[in-house]
């Protein structure tokens, strides 16, 4: 695991924290977790609207639910879609607007998050891979 310092604090060691226990509990109800990434692929497909603007919705509920897994996998995601810090700041901007002081505090945790997925680094191929 990356130090608990900086950006990967919020991003890459979230993540890597919660993956043996997410396979753990994977292993015991493999049907749930099956059928939750059915629901996830369907409601992430492009439609309407894009798969960025999907994805950035998603941010800001993990942000509003204050869920760092939640926000460290859509932090993710939006790297992996080609998402920009700006596209990213705005949408956390309209956290701040309808969370208020919370909204100051994991919002920040959300950008960190997604700086930490857009920094290359050597060893984070498959790190928590779908924890």
């Amino acid at each position: 695991m990356s130090s608990n310092t900086g950006v990967d604090k919020h991003g890459r060691d979230v993540l890597q924290e919660l993956a043996p226990e997410g396979r753990a509990l994977r292993a015991l109800i493999p049907d749930v977790y099956s059928a939750f990434a059915d629901l996830s692929k369907a409601a992430q497909a492009p439609g309407a609207l894009s798969a960025i603007e999907k994805e950035l919705i998603a941010l800001a509920i993990a942000v509003s639910r204050q869920c760092d897994g939640c926000i460290a996998s859509h932090a993710r995601s939006l790297v992996m879609k080609g998402a920009t810090e700006e596209q990213v700041a705005e949408a956390l901007g309209v956290c701040i607007q309808m969370m208020g002081g919370p909204g100051t505090v994991y919002g920040p945790r959300a950008f960190a998050a997604f700086k930490s997925f857009s920094t290359p680094q050597s060893d984070h191929s498959n790190e928590a891979d779908k924890a």
